[in-house]
């Protein structure tokens, strides 16, 4: 890099929101020869510690007005910044007015974010929508070829070590513009979501969104792939997760662990989730953790090796040993007590994540797809369905265990690929079938699951003989509800709509088998 892309810091303005590390780079600064200015709390910060700070008011000879809204948004200010150092008329206008340049800007932003995440009120959340700040980041961004700006105090090391060199350098100037602007972006684009959801707009006319690099992994869905992990709000789950011990996650670890996390939420009893190839492959409650761990395992023992596994409660010892006796790629847990973390690490290649607390499966939100030349976007499905929405639609009711393992049923089932039919027994799964362009193949498959498991487990008669049924969707034919009803299961819950609904349901009467509708389907694709 020439020497003359480096540019000495004379004068600084600092005006963070967040004070952290302020006052070590403020004396760093000092010691390689800089003016601080400063405004406000940032100013106090400083004076406080000893450093020589001037108030921005006696800078520009304007005083803060307005609560302080107007305190930054003057030409001593924007002129300083915006100012070329290597246009002639520039800096004879600059020198007509007054106006001394200013080599450095720091600045984080009000914490409207956080604000907003505190439940704080409309005005609470508009005072904190940063003006003046925005404002004179784009403008030193702008003019980056001869000023400097830092808006995280992450590049805080990398601005003090510059200092050693003389100044900045144009090439850390281009990243730190750069990534000034993807702070105002993002900045503007949570005040615009949260205006959006003010108004109770779900799709604005211009969508945006912005994420937080966490992870750069080492490929994507496959080798020739490139991928990244970004966290984009406060929703416990996968992005916002401790890993605890293991290999780095892939991009494939993610997406299953957001699947099973997703899914195991949906359940108030202790509940574990097997997941695999973003598929449940064994999900069940049980009064301990260990007890759901087994029934899970038991439906599909051989999907699960190499699975993921998810609950909704503390990891504790006796749910660990059990789990840590076959190979799974990531375990995720709202926490693990420390007996737990002691048993798992000895298998020095699993991840432990841990969320800290479990998505709220009713919450609203959205989801974002993406599409060649475009977004597609719709709002999570919350749908739940509870035993008063049920249609009895057969000649026989449910019966009262039957109706609870069909309300379980229908809730895997939102998290299975459709088409999906799942099989369960004693709240626990005991046959899945998956993503099928047929809904008597996945009826079938889910059966042969039941039937394979079954002989591992020494037993003769299919598991899912006196189960009950789940279908994501209607059936568009008695075929599929024929399939299920030559599986041996007795009662069945799915959506209805379909045309021939009461082809079905005479099907149903004639095998003695009980049938409700939801009304709500729960394609997953």
């Amino acid at each position: 890099m020439s020497q003359s892309d480096i540019v000495p810091i004379t004068r600084a303005l600092i005006s963070v929101s967040d004070k952290e590390g302020l006052v070590e780079l403020a004396q760093a600064l000092v010691a390689h020869g800089a003016q601080i200015l400063s405004t406000g709390g940032s100013a106090a910060a400083l004076r406080k510690a000893g450093v020589p700070v001037i108030e921005v008011s006696d800078h520009t000879g304007f005083p803060e007005i307005l609560d302080g809204r107007v305190k930054t948004l003057v030409p001593q200010i924007h002129g300083g910044l915006l100012g070329r150092r290597d246009l002639p008329a520039h800096q004879a206008q600059m020198a007509e007015h007054g106006i001394s340049p200013i080599d450095l800007l720091v600045c984080n932003l009000y914490p409207f974010e956080t604000t907003v995440a505190s439940g704080a009120g409309p005005e609470d959340c508009i005072e904190n929508i940063d003006i003046g700040g925005p404002a004179m980041i784009r403008a030193a961004a702008k003019n980056h070829s001869h000023v400097a700006v830092v808006t995280d105090i992450a590049q805080y090391s990398a601005l003090v070590d510059s200092l050693v060199a003389g100044g900045t350098s144009l090439v850390l100037r281009q990243q730190f513009a750069g990534a000034a602007y993807a702070r105002t972006a993002a900045y503007d684009s949570a005040i615009a979501a949260w205006f959006a959801r003010q108004q109770g707009v779900e799709f604005p006319t211009r969508f945006t969104t912005s994420g937080t690099l966490r992870q750069t992994l080492r490929y994507g869905e496959n080798p020739h792939q490139r991928a990244a992990l970004y966290a984009n709000g406060d929703r416990p789950g996968v992005a916002n997760s401790r890993q605890i011990q293991g290999k780095e996650l892939s991009f494939n670890n993610l997406n299953d662990t957001d699947a099973a996390f997703e899914c195991v939420a949906e359940f108030a009893e202790p509940t574990i989730v097997i997941v695999k190839h973003a598929n449940p492959c064994g999900v069940a409650s049980a009064p301990t953790l260990a007890a759901a761990w087994d029934a899970a395992l038991r439906c599909d023992p051989v999907s699960a090796f190499g699975g993921i596994v998810a609950m909704n409660r503390t990891l504790d010892a006796a749910a660990a040993e059990r789990i840590a006796a076959i190979f799974s790629e990531v375990i995720v847990a709202p926490d693990a007590d420390e007996d737990a973390k002691v048993i798992l690490s000895r298998k020095k290649n699993l991840r432990l994540l841990l969320t800290g607390s479990l998505p709220d499966p009713a919450a609203p939100g959205l989801q974002v797809r993406s599409l060649a030349g475009g977004l597609l976007l719709q709002t999570r499905d919350a749908g739940r369905v509870s035993p008063e929405s049920l249609k009895i639609v057969t000649k026989r009711a449910p019966t009262e265990a039957e109706l609870a393992d069909l309300l379980f049923a229908f809730r895997v089932c939102k998290h299975v690929k459709s088409n999906a039919i799942v099989y369960v027994k004693e709240a626990a799964t005991v046959g899945v079938g998956a993503g099928q362009m047929s809904r008597v193949d996945s009826a079938r498959i889910a059966a042969w699951k039941g039937e394979a498991a079954a002989k591992a487990a020494g037993q003769t008669t299919n598991f899912t003989v006196g189960s009950v049924a789940a279908s994501d969707a209607f059936f568009p034919f008695a075929d599929g509800l024929e399939a299920i009803i030559a599986a041996g299961a007795t009662a069945v819950i799915q959506p209805g709509g379909s045309i021939r609904d009461n082809e079905v349901i005479a099907a149903a009467d004639q095998a003695g088998i009980a049938m409700v509708f939801t009304g709500m389907r729960h394609f997953r694709h």
